[in-house]
């Protein structure tokens, strides 16, 4: 009876996680469209003169197979608020190989957007429950798609919580929720390639600036379980947000985008929600900007117009960085000491020893990840013995330019690792 009852439930469970998983086919893209994404978009995503004159173009590589795409739903937990269940979203994109049934399987975990559909899940599609398009900012998982699935491998891309079809509010840098977030959409995908008899013959990690720090927790969680991961690249990764968040408030630099504020609403907002910390953006934001930066949070526009308004509004203001502070944050010890300046040191994904080869790039002028906080992981792990965990100089890179750069070359050496 006991053993029946055992394989009853394993039943039981089975049908409900796959009544919980829902797939929906969106298409097939040929390889015209592919190399389409990479030349034409591409140029609309960092125009010719908008790059420093030593940034070196990076090289493209024309896909070599169609690539159907499949919108994801699935069920997750958030840590942060006693593993309350969730619903999540993301893409599947998966290359037609013919009979090749192996295939090396990429992970990407995108950037930070501020409309709520400029995410993997809604990457190829100009409508969305949003009542606008936002095609435009989701270029990066198109690209990845581009890339990775054109040239054979299975591409997967979470959207995080409060992202794409969540309901959540976002969890932008909240460390448990993203791992939680990245790992359960692995296994939901996994599950479907295995019914689709499809073997991972590797398995990469890729992100770009939030990104970048995702995709370095997220391995943390994969080293964590003994899941083996071959390779992994990281391109203008903030790992450490609480130096990064010093840098912006402390040592403002001529070339920090217009649009570094963001990073303030974005991450004091989640906190306040996930960490369950009741006003706390009203004792961090100086109260002429609370509204504003509100708004940038919780999506409180209509259109990219409106969203560029607030900016724009911002700028007229012409604040330094410090300025959308209270003043007791001028002071770097009380920062240091806050509970804002703590939740942000506590979201590093750094500190623990890596087994997997990494590559992080930096860009020489990236406007919002530093030079120096690109590379402090790669140096962090280096000062533990680590040395399979480097950096790659991006001359003249700003930031997208970075990202360009480490899509394109970290390619071959991706393979290196896949044959």
């Amino acid at each position: 009876m006991r053993i029946l009852f055992v394989i009853l439930t394993i039943i039981i469970a089975s049908q409900s996680r796959a009544q919980d998983e829902e797939l929906t086919y969106l298409g097939t893209l040929g390889i015209a469209q592919l190399n389409a994404i990479m030349t034409k978009e591409r140029a609309d995503f960092l125009p010719q003169n908008s790059v420093s004159a030593n940034y070196r173009w990076p090289q493209v590589f024309d896909a070599k197979h169609e690539v159907e795409l499949y919108r994801v739903s699935y069920s997750s937990s958030i840590p942060e608020l006693s593993g309350k269940p969730t619903r999540a979203s993301g893409l599947l994109a998966i290359p037609k190989t013919g009979n090749t049934k192996a295939l090396p399987v990429l992970s990407y975990q995108h950037g930070t957007v501020y409309g709520k559909y400029e995410v993997p899940s809604y990457a190829f599609s100009e409508q969305n429950p949003s009542g606008y398009s936002q095609y435009e900012g989701a270029y990066e998982t198109r690209l990845m798609v581009a890339q990775y699935a054109g040239q054979g491998y299975v591409v997967m891309a979470p959207d995080y919580f409060g992202m794409g079809d969540s309901s959540e509010p976002e969890a932008y840098m909240v460390k448990a929720s993203s791992q939680q977030a990245c790992f359960d959409f692995y296994k939901t995908t996994s599950r479907f390639l295995k019914e689709k008899g499809i073997s991972q013959k590797a398995l990469f990690l890729a992100g770009w600036s939030q990104g970048g720090l995702v995709t370095s927790a997220f391995l943390q969680t994969l080293e964590r379980r003994s899941i083996p991961v071959n390779a992994v690249f990281t391109a203008a990764s903030p790992n450490d947000p609480f130096a990064a968040m010093n840098g912006f408030i402390y040592h403002t630099r001529a070339i920090d985008a217009f649009w570094s504020n963001s990073i303030l609403a974005l991450t004091v907002f989640s906190y306040e929600h996930y960490y369950q910390k009741s006003g706390l953006a009203s004792t961090v934001i100086h109260p002429d900007y609370y509204e504003p930066l509100r708004k940038i949070y919780q999506r409180d526009y209509s259109s990219a117009s409106a969203l560029l308004d607030i900016f724009s509004k911002l700028a007229d203001s012409r604040p330094v960085f410090k300025d959308y502070f209270r003043t007791e944050y001028l002071d770097p010890a009380y920062f240091a000491d806050s509970e804002y300046g703590k939740l942000l040191a506590n979201a590093e994904a750094y500190r623990q020893l890596l087994h997997t080869p990494v590559r992080m790039y930096a860009g020489s002028q990236d406007e919002i990840v530093a030079q120096a906080i690109g590379e402090l992981g790669a140096i962090y792990q280096k000062s533990m013995g680590n040395h399979q965990v480097n950096v790659v100089v991006v001359e003249g890179g700003n930031h997208r330019g970075t990202f360009l750069t480490a899509v394109s070359s970290s390619l071959k050496w991706l393979n290196q690792f896949s044959q």
